[in-house]
Formats: structure tokens, sequence, C-alpha cells
């Protein structure tokens, strides 16, 4: 898949929270969990790998020898359960730098994704992937130089355990990962604010709706997760241009995303609900020409 010099792509390859749904309910969204792959100036970019990061790697296996920087969240389950199953990273040739935040007990990310892969859980342990993996340790409010005029940035979130959210700057562009992060009762989050701030793209957590959120019957408070209506009140106090409604709970087949993308689309213009599979392009020349784009695209991988 060749991304032209001129365009700051992203691509879905999971956008399910919690865990995978496949099934006859959620085929047009998809069931994989989280995986989002970021390109601009010849950098690949991968934030979290959740099971969509093996359909991602089948892809790459086409393209080798690959060369990616994979940036993780945090890890709970959905976030590194497709990293055993990450094809490239078992093949020499390949070169992978992993970022991740060390995690409040202490442990870095390579001894998380290692810890994963011992007996009894997995039978291949993480020493036999035979590409180049060098890990990295995220300090938040630090930017991180990929080269090639790529920056990524990044920002506490607010979930259980941790979570850190990234902002990729190409150029004059930019483009922020949020999850899992959830909404403060009586205030934005000032943090995210500043993340997302004029971003042209915003993936955000709303895994619930403020009805689901709320529900005397089965609360969600303190869960971790935010709300699509509470994600369109940070992407406006964020001047955010384009906001993509992310990490849907296992229980919103596309029936029920169908629906929560129209009623996003009518508060904010620039709503959208990521689907598996779809591609947004931002072109990155504009602004040198004195034209403000909208998304160039929103098309399929």
């Amino acid at each position: 898949m060749s991304i032209p010099n001129d365009q700051f792509s992203i691509h879905f390859w999971g956008v399910r929270g919690s865990i995978a749904t496949p099934g006859v309910s959620t085929v047009r969204y998809g069931g994989n969990t989280p995986c989002v792959e970021m390109r601009c100036h010849g950098k690949r970019i991968v934030f979290d790998g959740g099971t969509g990061l093996r359909v991602l790697g089948q892809q790459m296996v086409k393209e080798m020898p690959v060369e990616a920087s994979i940036f993780f969240t945090h890890s709970h389950w959905d976030h590194i359960q497709g990293f055993p199953f990450f094809t490239p990273a078992f093949i020499k040739g390949n070169r992978f730098d992993i970022y991740g935040k060390v995690a409040p007990n202490g442990a870095t990310i390579q001894e998380r994704l290692e810890d994963q892969m011992l007996h009894p859980n997995f039978p291949v342990p993480l020493r036999v992937m035979a590409s180049s993996l060098n890990f990295h340790n995220v300090e938040v409010g630090k930017k991180i130089d990929l080269g090639n005029g790529v920056i990524v940035e990044a920002g506490q979130l607010n979930h259980p355990g941790e979570a850190t959210g990234y902002r990729v700057s190409c150029g004059d562009r930019s483009a922020v990962y949020a999850t899992d992060t959830e909404h403060f009762a009586d205030k934005i989050d000032r943090n995210l604010v500043h993340l997302a701030r004029n971003a042209d793209v915003l993936i955000i957590d709303a895994t619930y709706s403020d009805e689901e959120y709320s529900s005397k019957t089965s609360s969600k408070v303190g869960w971790g997760h935010s709300t699509w209506q509470e994600a369109i009140k940070l992407a406006e106090a964020a001047n955010v241009k384009n906001l993509v409604i992310y990490h849907h709970d296992p229980l919103h087949d596309d029936d029920h995303l169908d629906r929560t993308a129209e009623q996003a689309k009518a508060k904010f213009s620039g709503a959208v609900v990521a689907k598996e599979g779809m591609t947004i392009l931002i072109p990155i020349s504009a602004l040198s020409k004195g034209i403000e784009p909208e998304l160039a695209q929103i098309g399929e991988i």
C-alpha cells in the first residue's frame, strides 16, 4: 500500500474495545480490538496491539522488509493480545521500535509483553521473535522525534492503571489517538484538550452513550471509558476538525453503531464512527498552498 508523500494516512485495523466480537452482527464495523496505523513522510506508526495487529501483520508480510514504531497506550489485554500473533515480528530483517509508559507497578512495556507470552499463557516466548525489537520508555509530556519531521507527543489519560494518549504531528498536520480514557463528571479534561489542540483528527474512546454510562441499573462510572456525547464536548473545546468515535462496546452491534453515527453527525459535523478497514487521508501540502482542507477521503484500506 503506497502512500503519496503529500498525504498523512490513518488506517483502522481494530476498533472494538474490551474483547474481540466476531460475528454476523459486527461485520460492518468490525470485531477486532484496538490497532490503528498512521503513515507520514515515510514513517509507519502503529498504536496498540489488539487483535487488529494480527491483521495488519498479514499486510506487512506482503511488504517485507518492514520497519515501524509501535506505541502502546497501556497493557490491558484488549490492547496487547494481538502482539503474540504479529507475524512480522518473528521474521529476521524486520525492525520495530516499541514504546510504552512504565506501569504504576514499575513494569516496562517490554516486561509486560514478555509476561503474556510465558507459560502457561502462551507456548512461544518473546525471545523467539527474530526481528529487531527495540524497546523505549515513554514519558508523559515529552516529544519523540521519529525523523523526517514526524513528532509524537505523549499525554496522560484517565483510566484505571493509567493509559497514555499520543499526538502525531506531521508538518502542519496532526492526529491524536486517545484511548482508553474516562471523562470527568464536573469538568473537561484539560490534559486531553491540550493533547488534542487544533487536531485535524481526534480518535477517542467513546465506548458508551450518556444513558449507558449513567444507567441506574448498570452504571459504567469508574470503568475508564467515555461517551460519544462527552467526546463531542472535548472535540469542541480542543477545536478539533474531525472526530472519530472509537473503542466500541462489545454489546454494540452494527445497527447500534449506525444510530450512533447518525446522532453524532447531527451534533458535530466532523464526527464519524470508526470502522475496521477505514482509511482517512489528510493532505499535508495544502497549507503551503494557502488552502485549509477538510478530510481528503474516508475510504477502505
